[in-house]
């Protein structure tokens, strides 16, 4: 029999507002918000380095944070695991498909060890149509996979 999991928590940035959290907390997950730990103007290296040191999963939307060397150091240094969301798209509609994949996100979480950075995508419209709450998808973007 294996230990049970501890719950996963969210830590979700600046850059993601208000509803974004608030519609994670309804649908029943742990949910960290930066504006409840940090000042607004708080440097991402900053809050990466907590989110490492409580084994918190962050999310955001900031697609260059990859690219942002003291970002990417911080990601690495500190250990930290990064979902960022992808697409424009209103915030609570990112929001409500990131609900709709917390289970393949769980099962990412699980099998990767930190420090990482994931993409998290919405389901497509094709599937949108067959079933309003597909689920969309997850996918390691750093470290690179190893050919």
């Amino acid at each position: 029999m294996s230990a049970p999991r501890e719950p996963l928590v969210f830590f979700t940035d600046r850059d993601l507002g208000t509803r974004f959290p608030d519609i994670l907390t309804e649908a029943g997950l742990n949910v960290r918000r930066h504006r409840d730990h940090f000042p607004p103007d708080c440097p991402d290296e900053v809050w990466l380095e907590a989110v490492g040191k409580n084994g918190w999963i962050a999310i955001s939307h900031d697609t260059r944070i990859r690219y942002k060397p003291n970002e990417l150091a911080a990601v690495v240094r500190h250990r930290a695991r990064l979902l960022v969301v992808i697409g424009k798209a209103p915030f609570p509609q990112l929001a409500k498909h990131f609900v709709a994949t917390a289970l393949k996100i769980a099962e990412f979480v699980e099998q990767h060890q930190a420090p990482w950075i994931a993409k998290v995508y919405r389901p497509s419209m094709t599937e949108l149509v067959k079933n309003q709450d597909a689920a969309g998808g997850v996918s390691l973007w750093y470290p690179p996979k190893k050919s």
